[in-house]
């Protein structure tokens, strides 16, 4: 069976997509992880695979699939990616696009050609809803957890998938991989979670990096930029509009808070196409 794809990335979080729609397509985990290798495969952080809707509702089903082969819940950089790709592909005529993702539906607008505006939705706050296993239940969606740099509290939010976010005061510096792995491998979070490391610089302008379960560290985490704003916006840091600094580039996130639904506005590219064969 070959496979046409399209290499396309938001903020340098790269993605192989694939077409479920116009071919026939079925993928195993281990041909997913083979796929995602830098050097023996095409080389991606995450799969997106467009499938026709299962609802009356959705224009589209949206599949993700980490970079270990393993299906992921949300993916908001994958989402603008996701939009630009059916619109180029001429799948749909829309420029507003309702998607279905394994939490539910979310909106997708085009409002340049490598600019999109997605309506994520209204973050989670329960921190039980990652799961989180901890006792006694945290307060303000804050925990404090172990690691070999100390204790450190982290923020706990659902975009869908889940995310732990912690306030750092030297970006560079940290150690994002060993403090990343440690907290996805802590017994509290039994479904691994997403490690958001913040740096506050104002109001309206923080910095980002993310530690994504199922990938490492990424040049850009779409869902992770927004639970990063939605915790700093609980603890009062920062305005409603923030500018989200990743290493890749800037998001735009706009929250008014618990209730409302939050949106995120960035660019998407396409790289190249290809096919491969399974």
């Amino acid at each position: 069976m070959r496979v046409q794809f399209t290499k396309m990335h938001g903020l340098g979080n790269d993605f192989l997509v694939v077409d479920a729609i116009s071919q026939q397509v079925s993928l195993h985990p281990s041909q997913v992880a083979k796929l995602s290798n830098r050097n023996t495969g095409i080389g991606f952080d995450q799969l997106l695979l467009i499938e026709p809707p299962s609802r009356p509702d959705a224009d589209f089903n949206y599949r993700i699939f980490n970079s270990d082969g393993f299906e992921a819940d949300h993916c908001g950089n994958g989402a603008r990616c996701f939009a630009k790709f059916v619109k180029d592909r001429g799948l749909t005529e829309k420029s507003v696009m309702t998607v279905n993702t394994a939490k539910g539906l979310i909106e997708l607008e085009l409002i340049q050609a490598n600019e999109v505006r997605v309506n994520m939705g209204s973050p989670n706050l329960d921190p039980n809803s990652l799961p989180y296993l901890g006792l006694p239940h945290p307060k303000n969606q804050s925990v404090l957890l172990e690691t070999h740099a100390g204790q450190l509290q982290f923020g706990l939010i659902s975009m869908g998938n889940p995310h732990a976010v912690t306030l750092v005061d030297d970006l560079d510096q940290t150690e994002v991989s060993e403090i990343g792995r440690a907290i996805q491998a802590a017994p509290q979070f039994p479904e691994s979670v997403n490690v958001g490391f913040l740096k506050i610089e104002s109001r309206t302008f923080v910095r980002l990096r993310v530690f994504e379960r199922g990938a490492g560290e990424t040049l850009a985490c779409g869902t992770g930029a927004c639970a990063a704003v939605a915790f700093a916006y609980t603890q009062r840091l920062v305005d409603e509009s923030v500018t989200v600094a990743t290493t890749g580039g800037n998001l735009q996130i706009s929250w008014q808070g618990p209730g409302s639904d939050l949106v995120m506005i960035g660019p998407a590219e396409s790289v190249f196409e290809g096919e491969f064969q399974l």
